[in-house]
C-alpha cells in the first residue's frame, strides 16, 4: 500500500507534503481534496482527520497523520533534509514552530483573502499585513549571506518556509521588495526542481 497524501494544490501546506515526499523519492498516491467545495468536511474524510483541515496522510500501515509540519517531519526523518547536529536541529524546528505561528497566519492568510475570495488589496486589515511584511522581512534577513536557512544544505525549513513565501504577491505582497529572499526563493525551488511559481 502507497502514501496517501489527502491535499490541495491550492495549499501551500499541502504542496510542502508533496515537496518533501517527491524530494525523498516516495511512492505516494495524491488526493486532490478541495477545501472551498467541501470536500474536508465530508464523513469520510472527517474520519482521517477530526479537524476537517488537509493536508492529512495515511501511512502505508494505514495511520493516518495531519498537520503539514509534522508530516514533513515525519517522512523526512533519518534524511539529510534534517540535520544531524542537535542544535541545527532544533533551529530548523525554531524556524517549522514560527511559520505557523508567525508567517502562515499573515501571509497565507493575506493570499487567501485576495485571491481565493477576491478582496481587494487595499481592505486586508492592516494589522494584517503588517505582520506579513514583518513576516517576509525577518526570512530577507535570515538568508541575506546567500545560503539556506539552517546549516549548508537545504531543510525542512527552507521547504516549509517557501511554500507561502514564494505566492506571496497573490495576496500583494511584493517578494522583489526583499531581495534577499526572493533570491533564496530562487535557490529553493532549484533544489526542488520547481519552476519559478506563477499566479
Amino acid at each position: 500500500m502507497n502514501l496517501k497524501i489527502y491535499g490541495d494544490s491550492i495549499s501551500g501546506n499541502c504542496l510542502k507534503v508533496k515537496w518533501t515526499a517527491d524530494r525523498l523519492g516516495l511512492d505516494y498516491d495524491w488526493i486532490e481534496t478541495g477545501v472551498l467545495n467541501g470536500q474536508t468536511r465530508t464523513p469520510a474524510f472527517l474520519t482521517l482527520n477530526g479537524a476537517g483541515q488537509v493536508p492529512v496522510v495515511v501511512l502505508p500501515d494505514g495511520r493516518p497523520l495531519a498537520q503539514s509540519n509534522a508530516i514533513i517531519l515525519h517522512l523526512a526523518e533519518g534524511s539529510a533534509l534534517i540535520p544531524r547536529d542537535a542544535y541545527q536541529r532544533a533551529r530548523m524546528l525554531e524556524w517549522l514552530f514560527w511559520e505557523q505561528y508567525s508567517h502562515e497566519p499573515y501571509v497565507a492568510v493575506a493570499r487567501f483573502q485576495v485571491k481565493h475570495l477576491g478582496r481587494p488589496v487595499g481592505e486586508l486589515e492592516p494589522r494584517l499585513v503588517e505582520r506579513a511584511r514583518g513576516a517576509l522581512a525577518r526570512l530577507d534577513g535570515a538568508v541575506a549571506d546567500g545560503g539556506f536557512l539552517v546549516g549548508e544544505g537545504l531543510s525542512l525549513a527552507d521547504i516549509a518556509l517557501v511554500a507561502y513565501s514564494r505566492m506571496a504577491g497573490d495576496g500583494g505582497l511584493a517578494v522583489s521588495d526583499y531581495p534577499a529572499l526572493a533570491a533564496w526563493i530562487g535557490r529553493v525551488e532549484q533544489a526542488l526542481g520547481l519552476g519559478p511559481y506563477e499566479a
